[in-house]
């Protein structure tokens, strides 16, 4: 875990166990999560670093790179460096370079200022694909954050977005539209498809919802875009998409500062309900077909979307988790560590404390004063936010129409949670569930390793594969709304 302290007393933490692990779509994004530190005593000042931070920025990416811990943690301020030492930055960096592969070269940098810290942002080539390190730095030259985030195409490395095959950009045109307004308004995109930016009313619309992490509009991750394949191929059949960039994505630092016990409400929900709002007002849509389609976290939250909005005429859970949010983090952890066949004295240490972890976040009477790195990184206001909901029991009660989809190669959120819905739903009227051998979390097909219901699981090194969400993914939607 990285932290984030900013000039109004709060302290930002990034959980690495979530940025690889609980990401909905995206495996190499951060997940933004807010802990309150005004309590807090604060750590001993340590002396102010000396030189350019852009010079301090390549010695820092150096001595990661050569795995020189310790060395790295030296470059850090002294809030950070409770949070994350040695031990816990040398987990984080072989996750991703077990991802990713080895650290190349620096292809591109630049430099900005936000909430009065100088950020480094190094775009580099890892053998598999990009990343970007961005890097918060303090007024004595320490750093104060460490996040690594999805990169902007590097030409050489990676291939330019393609539209799926079954998506006819002639039948469709965009629009940019604004989720909210005011200090927390989100850019998104309307898509719709030709008949509909004549003005003919009666569309059905489909309001995208994110995984967890700061997503963009086309939940991109790699070379893939699944929210803009979905978009783009409902549109060509008849049916309005809206999608947008996360509140987390555009307005991450304003979060630290004013949210400090942040929870899905304010991380996902809110800005779901203003974009129900926006295109009820639309003349194109018939304010009698909206639909959420939430996947991963989004599939989640998609019941309480439910409870809270009147205006809905239906639900679309895609990979959405079923169980705990600890629980499946768990479980990817130690799929993942042991996915080469070996798990390593350091992978079992690193088990071993998240179990305690978990066992803390579970805990019925979890004080709401417990420090982020005892609870995965994640405040203690997220997680009691989020104790006690059963989001396959919430569903049961909605008179919502309900479509469930899995691929059956997920190993972020597996069969048994797409058997928890099923158990819950069963014999309620207006359910359709789906569940598709060939697919992973991303509901696209690609190789894996033996263990699922069809054969294998997919592996994380499935989504730096430019690919696309399956027809028979598109189909079903279509099918469900139309």
């Amino acid at each position: 875990m990285g932290s984030f302290k900013n000039s109004r007393g709060f302290c930002f933490r990034l959980n690495f166990h979530s940025m690889f692990l609980i990401t909905g779509a995206l495996l190499l994004t951060a997940v933004l999560t807010l802990a309150g530190c005004a309590k807090k005593e604060e750590p001993p000042a340590l002396e102010p670093l000396e030189g350019d931070i852009n010079a301090l920025a390549t010695e820092f990416i150096e001595t990661l790179a050569a795995e020189d811990f310790q060395g790295a943690t030296s470059y850090f301020d002294a809030e950070m460096l409770k949070a994350l030492p040695a031990a816990q930055l040398e987990g984080a960096w072989k996750q991703v370079i077990g991802q990713f592969g080895a650290y190349k070269e620096e292809v591109t940098r630049k430099q900005e200022v936000s909430e009065g810290y100088d950020v480094i942002i190094v775009t580099a080539q890892f053998e598999k694909s990009p990343l970007n390190l961005r890097m918060v730095f303090n007024a004595d030259h320490r750093m104060s954050g460490l996040f690594f985030q999805p990169a902007e195409n590097i030409e050489t490395e990676m291939p330019a977005y393609e539209t799926p095959h079954y998506a006819d950009l002639e039948r469709l045109v965009e629009r940019e539209v604004v989720i909210g307004e005011g200090a927390w308004a989100l850019p998104g995109t309307l898509t719709l498809p030709v008949v509909g930016a004549d003005n003919a009313e009666g569309l059905p619309v489909v309001i995208l919802v994110h995984g967890s992490g700061p997503n963009d509009r086309d939940e991109t991750i790699g070379p893939n875009k699944p929210f803009k394949d979905l978009a783009l191929g409902l549109a060509s059949e008849g049916v309005a998409v809206l999608r947008y960039d996360k509140r987390t994505l555009v307005h991450g630092q304003k979060l630290m500062a004013e949210m400090p016990d942040l929870t899905v409400q304010e991380e996902s929900i809110e800005d779901v309900l203003l974009a129900i709002e926006l295109v009820k007002s639309l003349p194109e849509v018939d304010p009698s077909r909206i639909y959420v389609l939430g996947h991963s976290l989004g599939g989640m939250l998609a019941p309480r979307i439910g409870v809270q909005s009147r205006d809905l005429a239906g639900l679309i859970i895609m990979a959405g988790a079923a169980r705990p949010l600890e629980v499946l983090m768990l479980e990817q952890m130690t799929y993942l560590a042991g996915i080469d066949g070996e798990v390593t004295e350091y992978e079992k240490a690193n088990l071993t404390e998240v179990e305690k972890h978990v066992a803390r976040i579970q805990d019925p009477k979890l004080d709401p004063q417990t420090p982020p790195d005892q609870l995965l990184g994640v405040s203690a206001a997220y997680w009691l936010d989020l104790q006690g909901y059963q989001p396959a029991e919430v569903a049961k009660t909605l008179n919502l129409k309900l479509l469930i989809l899995q691929g059956e190669r997920d190993y972020q959120v597996t069969m048994e949670d797409f058997r928890i819905w099923a158990a819950a739903l069963s014999g309620r009227n207006g359910v359709t569930l789906k569940s598709f051998p060939e697919l992973n979390h991303l509901m696209m097909a690609g190789g894996g390793v033996e263990g699922a219901e069809s054969g294998t699981l997919s592996t994380p090194d499935e989504y730096n594969v430019a690919n696309h969400v399956d027809v028979a993914v598109v189909q079903s939607i279509l099918e469900f709304v139309k």
